[in-house]
């Protein structure tokens, strides 16, 4: 079975912040690999996540620890579904050290200081997991998509943490739909052909 986890924060508060990148590409990996009407998450109490099964042997996962303990979550999922080999775990992610709209696929790897990643190798011991890095921008590398009037003033602009929390841009979104289109496109092709054939047409 491959576990496809995209990380986030659960609540209304976080929708469609940059941080919650990961669950937007689960949520359209799901209406994308499912009839609309068998797209029902459900609740695993246990590892405290959504997950949706997808036949023949796919879960999509959204945890609901918040970002910071995204690995608790991932870890009890491993040792549900007895996940020996973890090159069948794949992670999809927001990542500000690439440009809005950039994906990038690798196996390993440090956590580059994103908060759920770091849980995640915390939890299991080991970076030995595929992920799926979808740039949102750096904030002192992003100023072209600020509102009027920040622009420039990158001595005014918000912490690393601010930034990631805060809504998209309206300049921003039709990258970001392209972006989400991309990573679909780019988990199939790894469902299909493998990930090294996706690192080739993606990275």
């Amino acid at each position: 079975m491959k576990i496809i986890v995209g990380l986030g924060n659960p609540g209304e508060k976080y929708q469609n912040t940059r941080h919650n990148l990961g669950f937007m590409v689960v949520d359209e990996a799901a209406r994308k690999f499912l009839p609309l009407k068998e797209t029902k998450w459900e609740e695993d109490k246990q590892a405290n996540a959504l997950v949706l099964r997808v036949p023949p042997n796919i879960l999509l996962v959204k945890p609901l620890t918040f970002m910071n303990a995204s690995g608790k979550a991932v870890n009890c999922l491993i040792a549900n579904y007895q996940i020996a080999d973890l090159n069948n775990l794949w992670v999809v992610h927001d990542d500000i050290d690439l440009p809005l709209g950039k994906i990038k696929i690798r196996l390993g790897g440090g956590s580059a200081g994103h908060r759920g990643i770091e849980s995640i190798i915390k939890e299991l011991g080991t970076d030995k997991f595929l992920r799926f890095r979808l740039g949102i921008g750096h904030p002192r590398r992003n100023l072209k998509f600020l509102p009027a009037g920040r622009q420039g003033k990158t001595e005014n602009l918000k912490s690393v943490e601010g930034y990631v929390l805060e809504k998209f841009q309206t300049k921003e979104k039709s990258e970001v739909k392209k972006m989400i289109k991309k990573a679909i496109k780019a988990l199939q092709v790894a469902l299909e052909k493998g990930p090294e054939r996706a690192m080739n047409e993606f990275n």
